[in-house]
């Protein structure tokens, strides 16, 4: 089962959702659904859609777009 961190702008509207599983491993949608990117835990890097590694550590909030 993963637990879900909701990301809210200034006036409440959501922006995305993370979803972390028990491992660590982090997934990044956005408000309809999409994955944006996610987060590997046993290598610490963070990857975007196409699945290229973008940063060391867990940077998904990054890949937010307002």
């Amino acid at each position: 089962m993963a637990n879900e961190q909701i990301i809210k702008d200034f006036y409440g509207r959501i922006l995305a959702k993370i979803e972390i599983k028990p491992n660590g491993d982090k997934t990044l949608r956005d408000f309809y659904g999409r994955i944006l990117g996610k987060y590997d835990a046993a290598t610490d890097t963070t990857r975007d859609f196409y699945g290229r590694i973008l940063y060391r550590g867990d940077c998904l909030t990054m890949l937010i777009e307002k």
